[in-house]
């Protein structure tokens, strides 16, 4: 009796030692839960779009009211009321999926042939070696007008004036958006569906405007607008020039030439070609400091009038035209929204820039576009944002010292560890988000950030919004040509950074676990105040750790069933029949980490795969496999065949590949793991399915291709 009497009285003691810790944290943490909710509704979405088959309606209407009548239960008390927020907020960002793709247009059935296609332009994109066109409302061969939109790239030589607005009728082949390369390779499909993109194509002849539009909607006269500033561009500057310039006055990064683009890239300075943060922040400084300093000279305005919220509101309204001017895409959305909050802290007199403010702009993306949180932009965009905020928490006394009493010197040491401090901080924890979609991280971003982004914010979009306002009057050369100039500078930073040695290094892929892992971490470290966030680098050093658990393939199968390809110990080796898509191609040297491609050279005998000279055995066969395919581990054919063994030996064919797209094959000494792309990413709604007509043509079509040599 006086042991249970003990017992009694320890126990409560230690619960309620435990209870006043927790409580104390979570009074250290006040107001920090709501970061959470944004982070919350963003695995709600992921795990909508990882779902294997298309969820039933019920689920997130379900889900929505069991989360609210629990959160009206718990309400009072602070943990289950903690609980039932954080269901509701996973549950808000499947609802979102759930409606994103209730908004979808229908997936369209189109023919992979050539037909004769009748619509109506969206959008004209020039590119380095001709243009391409958007076509809504599109009749293929006379039919009814198709729900989703047509991509078509012109002939080079297409003499055929085109503009937004009008009627086009041109003759291409279609296909349907390419299959992932490879099993839990980026999926193509689903952007496509979401974005509203029925097929993508090539004109086989010129095309024909059958009646010239107008500007009768809002969205065609931007896009004509856009059309109007590249041409003005065009006309004063040339080449690369002139492409980057356009980049930045209307977003349009298509005419960019690859080779520049790859600089651009493997200097660290892509996101410069990334209507983002940057450009919407100089153009709101640019405008607020203009607008201040306008009002300030006004003696009657600066005494009575609040000429800094003026600024600020004028700023704000201007990034919303710059905005729109640009396409608004990801990133700059998620910019304005920062920008509204900014303006709203001006006004009301707080805190202008806050992790608040980054969490109700990804809630608001979230709920309105779920399907970006799967994409590289998205997730670089939000972990850069985060480090800069926590970052310059931190380092604002030690910016503030090395500022000192405001002389220039201390100012400009000042504003040089700043930029320092921002290039290091996006940078870093932006890069192993590019790591994990690119395979490859660059060393020298910093350095190459320091000097492009100043050129960028003194000398280029200055320039660039005075020539916007300069193009009514028809004077914009004054200022593109100075603008080109810092464009020149800053695009031989790119191509001198991205030369030196070991400019960009290739890293293993990383496995979706170890992203996510990584994206929790991350949040972890930067969201929480105390102690505690230390336990957020564990995580981050676990997920950057990720790739050393995984295995990547040995052999992988292209989804049209023309190329195979064999990861061995001195490099990579290529087989194709016909052609081999080059996208497929490359997406496969970054998963390989290889540089070199060499072909297979098996010809048509029966050829044995081994990732190692003493592993185990696949064969590759044509349409007659040998007695000596039952003692294969796995037999792999770009051809139908057909195996009759005692003992069951696994096939991959070009039948495979046209039920169940791509292929992956794993080969351990107790046999084979294989790995479809239909059975990595299930059955969803986004996925074409092969229908008999295709026959003749196995295999979901891949993107436009640049062939690789047939071998015999």
């Amino acid at each position: 009796m006086q042991l249970r009497a003990a017992t009694a009285i320890a126990r409560p003691t230690w619960i309620d030692a435990a209870a006043a810790r927790l409580t104390a944290w979570a009074d250290a943490e006040r107001g920090r839960f709501f970061l959470w909710l944004p982070v919350l509704m963003t695995a709600g979405a992921v795990i909508f779009f990882a779902w294997r088959s298309d969820p039933p309606a019920w689920v997130a209407p379900v889900l929505l009211a069991s989360a609210l009548a629990l959160l009206a239960a718990c309400w009072p008390r602070r943990l289950p009321r903690a609980i039932a927020g954080s269901v509701l907020a996973t549950g808000l960002g499947f609802a979102a999926g759930e409606l994103a793709t209730w908004r979808a247009p229908p997936l369209t059935d189109v023919p992979a042939r050539a037909v004769l296609a009748e619509g109506t332009v969206r959008a004209v994109e020039p590119l380095p070696e001709g243009r391409r066109v958007t076509l809504e409302a599109v009749r293929l061969d006379g039919g009814a007008p198709l729900a989703r939109l047509l991509r078509i790239r012109l002939r080079t030589n297409d003499p055929a004036p085109v503009a937004t607005g009008d009627m086009l009728r041109v003759r291409a082949l279609l296909m349907r958006p390419a299959p992932p390369a490879f099993p839990g390779a980026w999926d193509l499909q689903r952007d496509a569906f979401y974005e509203g993109f029925g097929a993508f194509g090539t004109a086989l002849g010129p095309a024909a405007r059958l009646a010239e539009g107008g500007p009768a909607r809002f969205a065609v006269w931007l896009q004509r607008l856009r059309e109007s500033i590249a041409a003005r561009v065009g006309a004063v500057l040339d080449g690369s020039t002139a492409a980057i310039a356009t980049t930045m006055l209307t977003g349009q990064t298509s005419a960019i030439p690859e080779s520049d683009r790859l600089a651009f890239r493997e200097s660290g300075l892509a996101h410069l070609l990334a209507i983002a943060g940057l450009h919407i922040g100089i153009v709101m400084g640019l405008v607020f400091a203009a607008t201040r300093l306008a009002l300030a000279m006004w003696e009657w305005a600066a005494l009575y009038w609040p000429i800094k919220q003026i600024a600020a509101l004028t700023a704000l309204l201007a990034a919303a035209g710059y905005m729109l001017l640009t396409g608004a895409h990801v990133p700059v959305q998620r910019s304005f929204a920062m920008a509204c909050l900014f303006t709203l802290g001006v006004v009301a007199g707080r805190r202008a820039l806050s992790l608040r403010g980054l969490a109700l702009a990804m809630a608001a993306l979230v709920l309105l576009e779920p399907h970006l949180v799967m994409g590289v932009s998205f997730q670089m965009s939000f972990s850069a944002v985060l480090a800069l905020i926590v970052g310059f928490e931190a380092l604002r006394p030690w910016l503030m010292r090395l500022r000192g009493e405001g002389a220039w010197r201390g100012r400009l040491a000042s504003h040089v560890a700043a930029l320092a401090v921002t290039a290091a901080l996006a940078g870093t924890f932006s890069a192993p988000f590019a790591a994990a979609h690119f395979g490859q991280v660059q060393l020298y971003n910093v350095l190459a950030n320091m000097v492009a982004v100043p050129l960028t914010a003194l000398l280029v979009m200055p320039s660039g919004l005075l020539s916007l306002a300069l193009m009514p009057m028809g004077a914009e050369a004054l200022t593109l040509v100075p603008m080109g100039w810092g464009v020149d500078a800053v695009l031989w930073v790119g191509r001198t950074v991205s030369a030196w040695p070991a400019a960009t290094i290739m890293v293993p892929p990383m496995p979706a676990w170890g992203l996510g892992v990584l994206s929790l971490g991350l949040a972890w470290a930067g969201l929480w105040r105390s102690r505690v966030r230390l336990a957020g680098w564990a995580l981050v050093a676990c997920g950057l750790a990720a790739p050393a658990f995984d295995r990547p393939p040995d052999l992988l199968l292209s989804a049209d069933g023309r190329m195979v390809g064999l990861r061995a110990e001195d490099g990579m080796y290529v087989q194709t029949a016909g052609s081999g898509a080059r996208f497929t191609l490359q997406s496969w040297q970054v998963l390989w980490r290889a540089g070199l491609v060499q072909p297979l050279g098996c010809g048509r005998a029966p050829c044995e795969l081994r990732a190692r000279p003493d592993g185990p055995m696949a064969l590759l066969v044509r349409t007659d496999p040998p007695e000596s395919a039952c003692a294969a581990t796995v037999v792999v054919s770009l051809e139908p065949v057909r195996l009759d063994c005692a003992v069951k030996v696994p096939v991959v064919d070009r039948f495979s590949v046209w039920r169940e797209g791509a292929h992956a094959i794993w080969l351990f000494p107790a046999g084979a793991r294989v790995l479809s792309d239909r059975a990595e990413r299930g059955d969803r709604i986004w996925m074409p399915r092969p229908t008999p007509r295709n026959r003749a043509t196995p295999g979901l079509v891949p993107a436009p291709a640049e062939a690789l040599p047939a071998e015999p």
